[in-house]
């Protein structure tokens, strides 16, 4: 049973999240622990597993670059191969030159200022790549798919970048 099976979703990237919050709710009441701590210890066992099986499925599905990956693993697509986003020299001289651009904002007068408009040029970015990455995974554009997630990788550890530059400044 897969993740999607799990919380009786379609195995699509886009998700109720209401809905996968509703189902986590149930199946947590259903299999938590504490339910069984009375059940002979093979019963305890299984619950335990059950319930960190949940735990894990509701993270993957709840997090969009998660739950791109799991599709593209139900779908046996490798994600191991970092050769195809390192060849996009574009892409590569674009985060260089945003990772350069936030290291100058950080050394600013006005930092706090420049790092909240940097992080809504970021933010679009994501929001793009997302978007594409969507549309890839509709049309089942598995490979162009693993490439967005690949490129999205990058994003997202730029994006925590800004909440470390930011916990810095105002820290």
């Amino acid at each position: 049973m897969n993740h999607f099976e799990l919380f009786k979703l379609p195995c699509q990237f886009q998700l109720d999240t209401s809905l996968l919050s509703l189902h986590f709710r149930e199946l947590q009441r259903h299999f938590h622990p504490d339910k069984f701590a009375t059940a002979s210890g093979q019963e305890r066992l299984l619950s335990v597993q059950k319930a960190a099986q949940i735990n894990d499925a509701y993270q993957t599905l709840r997090d969009p670059l998660r739950r791109a990956q799991y599709l593209l693993f139900l779908h046996g697509i490798p994600q191991d191969d970092e050769q195809q986003t390192l060849q996009d020299t574009d892409f590569l001289m674009q985060q260089m030159a945003l990772r350069e651009e936030l290291e100058e904002i950080e050394q600013a007068e006005n930092a706090v200022i420049l790092l909240s408009a940097f992080d809504l040029k970021v933010t679009e970015y994501l929001d793009i790549f997302f978007l594409e990455l969507e549309a890839c995974l509709n049309d089942k554009h598995w490979l162009d798919a693993a490439s967005r997630v690949k490129k999205l990788k990058f994003m997202v550890k730029l994006k925590q970048e800004i909440e470390r530059t930011e916990d810095r400044l105002l820290g």
